[in-house]
Formats: structure tokens, C-alpha cells, sequence
């Protein structure tokens, strides 16, 4: 699931609109327009569990709750009586409170921490919907705001730095600036298989056709994050996990 494409309300219902279809958050299925909401809700139960359970388990960088939060949410959820969850949990029934204490808390930072944001940045959450951050390779360092980059800022860029009428893609020129520079490699990446092994010469002769001076390029892939590498050199790879949602 790409959290950066879904509003507030498409999480909560487990579905979006996709052109003049409705679209599954965890699959690839889609029904017409007119589709009923429960026939959607039925295939959301049936296959995954349900969308709340897709949401307290969501493997996602922004998914922050521990194992043990999303059991307590899980149980929550089901309408379990805090004395019985107690005694469930082998704990006091005042620790089961405290627990729903501290995720209402949680809830009212979000909300604080939303308002300071569009106030700041004058952007809303809406606004990251409608122009959403492209995804990112996994950083072994804390990404910065080099990184925040939207969808129509990376199609322009792209636009300007490649020729996308020759076959195979061919880079004009590198960018100075290193937000644009990421921007340029998010798409060479694409031309990289996947968890395949490659040695230095392989990486080479997929890096020639797109731009000249093809030893650059690698470099910025192995320190950009995009590809990995042994220490020795002897082998290349791109993760299978190198983008990543927003």
C-alpha cells in the first residue's frame, strides 16, 4: 500500500477510486463504480481479515506500533470488556485502562502535530494526496528533505534531463543539484533488475546506453542508496525493498 496515495478516507474504508473503478488497497482488485460498498467490505473480511486488521498490522515505515500495541488494538476493536481483557492478559484491569489512556493521547498529538504542519508548510494532508511524494529507496542513512520530492516535481525534472524518444533511455546531462540528481536516478534504477546479482562489468554495459560517463551514475546509485554492493566490489545488486512507500 502506497500510504502517500491514499487519503484519510481511503484507509478507513480499505478502497479507492481509481478512474471510474474501485480499487482494493491490498490487491489487485476492482469492481465498477456502482459496485455495492458491502460486496467491497465482503472481499475485504474474506481475503484480508479485514481492513482494520490490514491497518494495526501494515508493514510500513509509518506503522510505529509495537507487537504488543496491536494486540491490545486488535482486541480493542473486537469490544472485549477491559476486566475480561484483564484477565486475558493476566494483568490489572487499570493497566488496560491506562493503555487506552495512552493511545487517545496518541491521537491528540496527530491531530496537534497536523495543524502545526499546514500552519508551517502551508500544505494540508488533502494537498499530499492530490500531488503525493514518489517513493524512496531504503536509506542506510536519516533521509532529509532532499527526498521530499512530488510526483509532478519528479515528472518535470525527468523531463527535462532525459531523452525518452530514444530507445534504450538516454540521459542528456547530469544535474548539479543533488535533489535532482535522485530524481534522475529514481528512474535509471528502474533499469536494474531486481535481486539479481551483477558484477561490475554487467552493471556497466546496462549503465553505457544511458548516459557516457557511466561510472558516475554508479557511484551516485551506491551512495544514493539505490544499489548495493559488496565491500570488495565484486558484486552489484538492487534490493528488492530499495523503494519504499511514503
Amino acid at each position: 500500500m502506497d500510504l502517500a496515495k491514499l487519503s484519510l478516507t481511503d484507509l478507513q474504508r480499505g478502497w479507492q477510486m481509481q478512474a471510474n473503478e474501485r480499487q482494493c488497497n491490498y490487491c489487485a482488485a476492482n469492481w465498477v463504480a456502482e459496485t455495492p460498498v458491502s460486496e467491497i467490505e465482503q472481499h475485504l473480511q474474506t481475503v484480508h481479515g479485514g481492513n482494520l486488521n490490514q491497518l494495526i498490522h501494515l508493514n510500513s515505515r509509518y506503522n510505529t506500533l509495537t507487537a504488543k500495541q496491536q494486540d491490545l488494538l486488535t482486541a480493542f476493536a473486537t469490544g472485549i470488556k477491559d476486566q475480561d481483557l484483564a484477565k486475558q492478559l493476566q494483568v490489572a484491569a487499570a493497566t488496560i485502562r491506562h493503555q487506552k489512556f495512552t493511545f487517545r493521547e496518541k491521537a491528540k498529538q496527530a491531530k496537534l502535530y497536523l495543524a502545526i504542519y499546514e500552519q508551517v508548510f502551508g500544505e494540508s494532508a488533502q494537498q499530499l494526496v492530490s500531488d503525493p511524494l514518489i517513493d524512496i529507496p531504503e536509506q542506510p542513512r536519516q533521509p532529509d528533505d532532499r527526498w521530499l520530492i512530488t510526483e509532478s516535481e519528479a515528472a518535470q525534472t525527468l523531463q527535462h534531463y532525459f531523452d525518452f524518444t530514444t530507445d534504450p533511455l538516454r540521459l542528456i546531462r547530469l544535474p548539479k543539484k543533488q535533489k535532482s540528481i535522485i530524481i534522475v536516478l529514481t528512474r535509471i534504477i528502474d533499469e536494474i533488475p531486481v535481486n539479481q546479482p551483477l558484477t561490475e562489468p554487467a552493471l556497466n554495459e546496462l549503465l553505457k546506453p544511458i548516459y557516457f560517463d557511466y561510472v558516475t551514475v554508479r557511484r551516485y546509485l551506491i551512495e544514493y542508496g539505490f544499489l548495493s554492493r559488496r565491500a570488495d566490489g565484486s558484486q552489484y545488486w538492487r534490493p528488492a525493498n530499495n523503494r519504499k512507500e511514503n
